[in-house]
């Protein structure tokens, strides 16, 4: 059963319901004030027979066809009396008589007599005697049954038009799933992402248009990113790869090759080897994105800092590294952070003179790097951050543009942000704000 026919059989069924129980309110009200009117007439008239002297009693000529009313007497003996020429017994049952005889209050019954349904009325007039009087209830049988009939067709009427009602509302109410259901089946379909659906209004299927717009747009971003990460990856490997073929066709060709010559293409192979493992691993720690590859942990980022100083210091001991670590607790993933922290460090080394000085601050969940070096040009400050982006000077430089790209995935990853800037004096200043925020895990 498809979602639209639900929705319509529900509507239909929850009018039927509300139909059907008013009805039965109505119904129930009108047959009580009906029957409590020919109760209130029994009652007037018992009220008058028992302010009569007994002997002054007398019934009208009896018949069940009219308001006129039928009676008899009945004694604590069980003997009944009934007025001349009438034949049409009252049923006298233990309660009537104990009602003669001052041992039960008076009350109403129904019952049928000669084919005719009546209310009948028992009440004492005097002790060990009570009179029974009817009014039969064929008018107000036979209203009620009108009643009936007119609700029923009032019900049906209302469960129809609830029916068509209910195909028009489903029908405006699916719209909105229906145009997502088309929008999803020629994504499917095409693949095409940039595929979006219009949303009006605030109302909920509004929204979840809204947030399966969003949905594809993430999609897009990350397909084009994904598919932008793979066309750089293969064009930085392609050169690594054809200079590595070059040296293994020269080493394994028919020249000989003095021990200097082969000595010094077995070093290019190695470094070259050496830079393709280099842009595999950043390439690996890209394509993670925001997961972090651990659960977080409370972290003391003045040691990581400290440990991602003294890694950098071995791989590059022409540079002076000046440390001033306050102690500093976040939430993170100490690998990634040192990680983070060690390619901000080795970037402010590589750019930084023979003999020169890198600064690294930590205080408060903030990591300051300052290198002296000739600084960061105003046209590359936007991209320094983006993947394979090297500014023209860095290309005669060693590297793959992907370790500040790696940086400020990390600290996005943990809730934060990172920043360069030129910083007075020269040289460039990288500020890694993570200020123990929980990561997005």
């Amino acid at each position: 059963m498809s979602f639209r026919a639900r929705l319509t059989l529900v509507a239909a069924a929850a009018v039927a319901i509300a139909v059907m129980v008013s009805s039965a309110a109505v119904y129930l009200v009108v047959r009580g004030q009906l029957r409590g009117e020919v109760d209130q007439a029994l009652q007037t008239r018992a009220v008058q027979i028992q302010h009569a002297p007994f002997r002054q009693l007398d019934f009208p000529e009896p018949f069940l066809g009219g308001p006129g009313g039928y009676g008899q007497i009945v004694y604590a003996d069980g003997t009944v009396q009934r007025p001349r020429g009438a034949d049409i017994p009252i049923p006298v049952s233990s309660r009537v008589l104990d009602v003669a005889a001052n041992e039960a209050d008076p009350f109403f019954a129904d019952t049928t007599i000669a084919d005719t349904h009546v209310r009948v009325l028992t009440f004492p007039v005097a002790s060990g005697v009570a009179l029974q009087i009817l009014r039969p209830l064929d008018e107000v049988d036979s209203t009620l049954q009108q009643l009936r009939t007119w609700l029923i067709l009032i019900s049906l009427g209302g469960i129809g038009v609830a029916i068509a009602l209910g195909l028009l509302v489903s029908r405006a109410a699916v719209a909105p799933v229906a145009r997502l259901t088309r929008a999803t089946e020629r994504v499917t379909e095409t693949g095409d992402l940039s595929e979006r659906i219009e949303s009006r209004g605030q109302d909920e299927l509004s929204r979840l248009a809204g947030s399966f717009n969003a949905m594809l747009g993430a999609l897009e971003t990350s397909t084009k990113a994904q598919r932008q990460l793979v066309a750089d990856a293969s064009h930085e490997l392609r050169t690594p790869l054809t200079s590595l073929r070059t040296n293994f066709e020269v080493l394994m060709g028919d020249r000989e090759l003095d021990p200097e010559e082969r000595r010094t293409l077995l070093d290019d192979v190695v470094e070259q080897i050496g830079e393709m493992t280099t842009l595999i691993a950043e390439l690996i720690e890209l394509a993670r994105g925001d997961q972090l590859p651990a659960e977080p942990e409370d972290v003391r980022l003045d040691l990581v800092a400290e440990a991602a100083a003294e890694r950098v210091r071995r791989d590059r001991p022409g540079v002076t590294f000046n440390t001033d670590l306050h102690e500093s607790v976040v939430r993170g993933v100490p690998s990634s952070l040192e990680r983070a922290i060690g390619n901000v460090l080795d970037n402010a080394a590589k750019w930084s003179p023979p003999g020169g000085e890198v600064e690294l601050s930590v205080d408060d969940g903030t990591v300051t790097v300052r290198d002296r070096g000739p600084g960061i040009a105003d046209a590359d400050l936007p991209y320094v951050f983006d993947r394979f982006y090297r500014s023209p000077s860095a290309r005669t430089m060693p590297g793959s543009g992907l370790g500040l790209a790696i940086v400020r995935q990390v600290a996005e990853a943990h809730g934060g942000s990172v920043v360069a800037e030129r910083a007075e004096g020269g040289g460039t200043r990288v500020t890694l704000h993570l200020n123990g925020a929980a990561p997005n895990s």
